[in-house]
């Protein structure tokens, strides 16, 4: 296993890494109530936690990084959490089912959903942390007011993105989508396209890369971030706050089933539901990254 994790290293450290986002519903029996409940796990199991590593998965932006604040929480305690980056959605979870990590921190419920039922594995989310916007991002064109006929827009490929960014599109008037597609939209559920716009499905990761040769680009939050662009500042539009979206898609902490309630799972998840995470989230990325405790 060692030999196949550093094998997995190279590969991500060799490509330029670049790191899916906001709020989903966790079921009761696989999280704390609240993170009061989860520091009061920690504080009980703390001092038999001294010396244990935690090996956790996550994508660079924003996850790793929030990781890092969690790291010096538990270090007082005397456990280490050791992250390891990636930069694409596969790995992470075939690592984190195949025992190599204890856990990862880079997807939403119905990503791991879908992965879980694409792949046989048998993830878990222990709780939500935070949430990213999808945004629109100007391209060639600059103002969504006066898209041009044939417009190309590009967006995620994956099955759950590609929904939430169509959502997005016809939320802002530029297509109208089947009424009972909701979050399992696809190009096919496109009913209305006054615009005569061309969806252009690629890979998440590559969308910051795409900007050039498409009129606009809806990005998930971590990889806008990641190409230096600010949700706040650069978005034509994102999702609402209110918006189904907003209500499912939490980015959660994720651990192979059967490992949701063991003391340094849970010690991890108070950690990343402490304050001072909270604090870092809302102080350093302007609204990209919204805390979902």
């Amino acid at each position: 296993m060692k030999k196949l994790l550093s094998a997995l290293l190279a590969g991500a450290l060799a490509v330029s890494l670049a790191a899916c986002g906001a709020s989903a519903s966790v079921s009761e029996s696989t999280a704390p109530a609240d993170s009061g409940e989860a520091a009061a796990s920690t504080a009980e199991t703390g001092s038999d936690l001294s010396g244990t590593t935690i090996k956790v998965a996550a994508s660079p932006t924003p996850h790793a990084e929030i990781l890092k604040v969690a790291k010096d929480i538990l270090a007082e305690q005397g456990i280490t959490l050791e992250i390891i980056e990636f930069s694409d959605y596969v790995q992470p979870n075939m690592v984190t089912e195949s025992g190599e990590v204890d856990a990862n921190y880079f997807q939403h419920q119905p990503y791991l959903d879908s992965f879980n039922e694409e792949n046989g594995t048998h993830l878990v989310s222990v709780g939500a942390i935070h949430y990213e916007p999808l945004g629109i991002y100007p391209g060639k064109s600059q103002d969504l007011e006066e898209i041009t006929d044939g417009a190309v827009i590009a967006v995620p490929n994956d099955t759950t993105n590609e929904a939430r960014a169509l959502q997005l599109l016809a939320a802002e008037g530029i297509i109208t989508i089947r009424e009972d597609a909701g979050l399992t939209a696809t190009i096919n559920d496109i009913v209305e396209n006054p615009h005569n716009v061309q969806v252009e499905e690629l890979e998440a990761a590559q969308l910051p890369r795409t900007l050039a040769d498409v009129d606009y680009a809806v990005m998930n939050g971590n990889y806008a971030l990641e190409a230096g662009f600010s949700v706040k500042d650069d978005a034509l539009a994102t999702e609402d706050a209110a918006s189904e979206a907003a209500q499912t898609y939490g980015n959660v902490l994720v651990v192979a089933e059967g490992n949701e309630d063991s003391a340094a799972v849970q010690a991890l998840l108070a950690a990343l539901k402490s304050d001072e995470v909270k604090s870092f989230i809302e102080t350093t990325y302007n609204g990209a990254v919204l805390p979902l405790f």
